[in-house]
């Protein structure tokens, strides 16, 4: 269900290493980087099978990893084409701040990412969550068409660290369930893809 969603591609390339804001860089800096959501996921979510089916050693194995990684800190890069999440909101051309809308839910594998734990799904049994909003400028030289061209076609990049907290299930339609990691958001930095200029910051208080 989720990977129908939207499949992320996760990279650390050295742009994202460059100079950024030093409160986002703490951050990063203190926490581990992923080099796949999706492999993440599976070992925190375990997809297991029936404990007849050897399903049980699966399950502890699972558990083992929810422990060693609950509050923890882990960071992950969400490439140009995994950007869906992220919309316009409102501009104000006085210093051209822009506000963004993100939804926090980050899919992989059969799982996903959230801030918080969803309580319901929409019609097509998604899990629905509240926008995160927060504010950014411009790049020199752009408008907000730009932007809102940029954001709309999936020319941005985001950084997030985060920390899980824990699992979530919901009803899954048709029956059965979806689950996924409920999680504490701690930062996300907006940048352009093809410079790594950064665009906006958001940081969890």
């Amino acid at each position: 269900m989720f990977r129908a969603l939207l499949i992320f591609a996760l990279t650390l390339p050295l742009v994202a290493r460059a100079d950024v804001d030093a409160k986002f860089a703490r951050l990063r800096d203190t926490a581990e980087a992923l080099s796949s959501l999706g492999a993440f996921l599976d070992k925190y979510v375990g997809d297991c099978g029936p404990i007849s089916e050897g399903g049980g050693d699966c399950s502890k194995i699972a558990e083992g990893f929810r422990r060693g990684a609950n509050g923890k800190k882990f960071y992950m890069i969400l490439t140009e084409d995994s950007t869906a999440v992220l919309s316009m909101g409102a501009f104000n051309p006085q210093g051209g701040e822009v506000t963004f809308n993100l939804t926090p839910f980050f899919p992989g594998s059969n799982s996903a990412i959230t801030h918080g734990a969803p309580s319901k799904t929409d019609a097509n049994g998604n899990p629905v969550l509240p926008f995160i909003t927060f504010k950014g400028v411009l790049p020199d030289t752009w408008n907000v068409q730009m932007m809102a061209r940029q954001v709309s076609s999936r020319q941005m990049r985001l950084q997030v660290v985060f920390s899980p907290q824990g699992m979530w299930e919901l009803p899954k339609k048709g029956g059965g369930k979806i689950r996924g990691v409920r999680a504490k958001l701690e930062a996300v930095l907006v940048t352009v893809g093809r410079t790594g200029e950064q665009v906006a910051l958001w940081i969890n208080k």
